[in-house]
């Protein structure tokens, strides 16, 4: 078949969840295990340190080494088409946009493609603001009880639409 390039791998892929937890918030992941369980959809958190899970078998942490965008390297390495990538890292987003899977923020936001761009451009420019010495904004604000919820039901609808 001319055209297309598949592995027999990718026709048994089971979608997966992927998490940045170096910066997850704890119950954020209680979320992430609670649906994992629920659904048996396999989720896998990757950081520089350890991270207990609970014990079931479609649950697991991934400790890489210590360094700049390690963990993110791996989550780009593993990642497939349909996969969910849990981080607030836009660069990493955009990666994993980019290989066909999709990227939710632990508040609930899931980044669109069409608006990646526009993300990747404003933080490159703060960035470039606060390397001047230019004070830019103060982070965002605390987690609340509706960033939660909202993540949750970001994360309910697209396991009803993606999970097998």
């Amino acid at each position: 078949m001319e055209g297309y390039n598949l592995r027999l791998t990718d026709l048994f892929h089971t979608m997966t969840i992927w998490v940045d937890a170096d910066a997850c918030p704890t119950l954020i992941r209680d979320i992430l295990y609670k649906a994992a369980r629920r659904t048996g959809v396999p989720l896998t958190l990757i950081a520089n340190q350890y991270i207990r899970t609970p014990k079931a078998l479609n649950i697991t942490s991934v400790q890489v080494s210590q360094g700049f965008d390690v963990a993110d390297n791996e989550i780009v390495k593993r990642a497939q088409v349909d996969d969910l990538v849990v981080t607030s890292d836009i660069p990493l987003a955009a990666e994993v946009m980019e290989k066909g899977a999709h990227a939710l923020t632990p508040r609930g936001e899931l980044y669109e493609m069409d608006t990646i761009r526009q993300k990747l451009n404003l933080r490159d420019f703060m960035d470039s603001m606060r390397s001047t010495g230019v004070q830019v904004g103060g982070g965002p604000p605390p987690m609340n009880a509706a960033d939660r919820q909202q993540f949750a039901n970001h994360l309910d609808r697209y396991l009803t639409k993606h999970a097998r």
